[in-house]
């Protein structure tokens, strides 16, 4: 094996990616089988050294510190080369567990006047509470969980954070009083939130940005399909049973998954795998041999005390949202978007069950029409946004732009405003049950496509960061989701379907037509200008 070592032109490239590495030069070995750079600190002479393990590392005279990386650009090691069935094998367990969360969400949804009667609740903000106070701790939950998978890895937080989820939803069935019932939610909802903020560095992790855009779809549709799915299920099991087995039922789904999780979901979070790394060849390394001070990864700065870790992690999701325009345009859209879909989610029993006079298994069957909707609409996007990525990026010259992910984002932020108007209206008229459908099917169609778009978007942008960047606008969206059904029933009271739908339609458009026309024209000189995107 050859010992020559090259020095390489910079590590810029390096530092305009992590922002964490020294601007020294590195070493890299041509054919060493464990490739470890170091950072020269007067010489340049060369030498080798083999750690008892067989790892060959690149060092320099006078100098004392080691950069682990990867083994070159083909690192089987590294998440991004995995082969394809390993990528779709954690993709499909990332959307399980974003999935069964959300489902939670909302099957409480249609048993909540068997909720009323046996807690004595006659309040209708009380009783929506107890279906959106879930929806709040998705606020909190990932301004902590995001960070933490930033720093002990995203598959160890992910599953402990479901593990709490799993116990407070199964408590919430034996929940004996209305406040019981409340704070069981609100922790279950803690636990639950991981997926929303983890899931997507998990897909960054993994998919490189021209694969990427099937994967987010198909992610990005589970957190919608579930709240959708919840109150279809839940409207048959309180109608044949219990409240409580609402709760039940979705811990068995959960465990099932979790155990899944538990062996086939490996750890995909680059510092984290190269920290591990560091620390074979730290125990490997005969320290009379190579006495140096320090063996740390690229993503690592001076100071690798935990403290500085965990203050810098805990910290970004709010620095993004305070700094970053992109994350505080789409994170106001995406709120948008989320508390609409809780507010249809709540409000869509007082239209077929008020209105319509349906009972409540037959009502919870309109859910379909979102639901359909929603898949359709995202298999759809699944199918051609990366085409559309790969089409605008041959046009481009070969260069790739995040920007290349937002086209189907426009008419989603039209058919959204167009379902609400048709919902509102057809519903007031009295019209046939199958027209307020169509609508419900254009607002779930609307609100897909700019999710995922936005999902996409932002992981794009923010790839290294982007558990924290989608940190930051799970907060402000789940804030929505948690407000919008509290007011809808007093909206609805006070102006009747057709005004109240009406006015959600032209927020949508106020709010979300804009969004694409800004960050296709302006996006890449607000990256450029910023110290998180790329």
């Amino acid at each position: 094996m050859s010992t020559t070592n090259q020095i390489s032109t910079s590590v810029s490239d390096v530092e305009g990616t992590l922002g964490a590495v020294s601007p020294a030069p590195t070493l890299q070995g041509d054919h060493a089988s464990k490739s470890v750079h170091r950072i020269p600190e007067q010489s340049h002479s060369q030498k080798s050294y083999n750690t008892d393990d067989g790892e060959l590392l690149a060092t320099t005279n006078n100098a004392d510190v080691l950069i682990v990386d990867w083994d070159g650009p083909d690192d089987p090691q590294n998440p991004k080369n995995w082969s394809y069935r390993r990528k779709w094998a954690a993709t499909i367990i990332i959307s399980s567990f974003t999935f069964i969360s959300p489902v939670s969400s909302s099957m409480i949804a249609p048993a909540t006047g068997q909720v009323a009667s046996a807690f004595g609740i006659d309040n209708d903000v009380m009783l929506a509470l107890t279906t959106s106070i879930f929806v709040l701790a998705y606020a909190m939950g990932p301004l902590f969980l995001g960070p933490l998978s930033e720093i002990y890895g995203r598959s160890r937080v992910l599953q402990l954070a479901n593990l709490w989820y799993l116990v407070w939803n199964l408590a919430c069935g034996f929940a004996q009083s209305e406040s019981q019932l409340l704070v069981f939610r609100f922790l279950a909802g803690l636990g639950g939130s991981a997926p929303l903020s983890i899931g997507g560095g998990f897909l960054g992790d993994c998919w490189q940005p021209d694969q990427r855009g099937r994967a987010v779809a198909i992610y990005s549709l589970a957190p919608l399909m579930g709240p959708v799915v919840g109150p279809i299920t839940g409207a048959w099991v309180a109608q044949y049973s219990t409240w409580r087995w609402v709760f039940w039922s979705t811990c068995i789904v959960d465990a099932v998954i979790q155990i899944i999780g538990m062996f086939a979901l490996q750890e995909t979070y680059a510092p984290v795998l190269l920290e591990r790394k560091a620390e074979r060849i730290r125990r490997s390394m005969d320290a009379e041999k190579a006495p140096y001070r320090e063996i740390r990864t690229v993503f690592e700065g001076q100071d690798r005390s935990w403290q500085a870790i965990m203050a810098k992690s805990l910290s970004r999701p709010f620095v993004l949202f305070a700094h970053e325009p992109i994350v505080q345009l789409l994170g106001v859209y995406m709120a948008y978007l989320y508390g609409t879909l809780y507010l249809f989610l709540t409000t869509m029993p007082s239209i077929f069950q008020g209105t319509y006079h349906q009972s409540v298994g037959i009502s919870g069957l309109h859910y379909v029409a979102l639901g359909l909707g929603l898949s359709a609409a995202s298999q759809l996007n699944a199918r051609t946004m990366d085409k559309v990525y790969v089409y605008l990026k041959g046009k481009n010259g070969g260069v790739a732009k995040p920007e290349f992910r937002l086209p189907a984002m426009v008419p989603g932020s039209l058919l959204l405003p167009i379902g609400c108007l048709i919902v509102g209206w057809t519903s007031e008229a009295h019209t046939f049950w199958i027209a307020p459908d169509i609508g419900i099917a254009l607002v779930g169609a609307g609100i897909i496509l700019s999710f995922q778009c936005i999902q996409t978007y932002i992981v794009d942008c923010f790839t290294l960061h982007a558990a924290s960047a989608l940190a930051a606008i799970s907060c402000l969206r789940s804030l929505a989701g948690f407000g919008f059904p509290l007011f809808a029933p007093a909206m609805y009271k006070t102006l009747g379907f057709g005004k109240g739908d009406t006015i959600l339609a032209v927020v949508a458009i106020v709010v979300g037509c804009p969004a694409p026309w800004i960050l296709w024209r302006y996006g890449e000189r607000i990256r450029n200008s910023s110290r998180h995107a790329r």
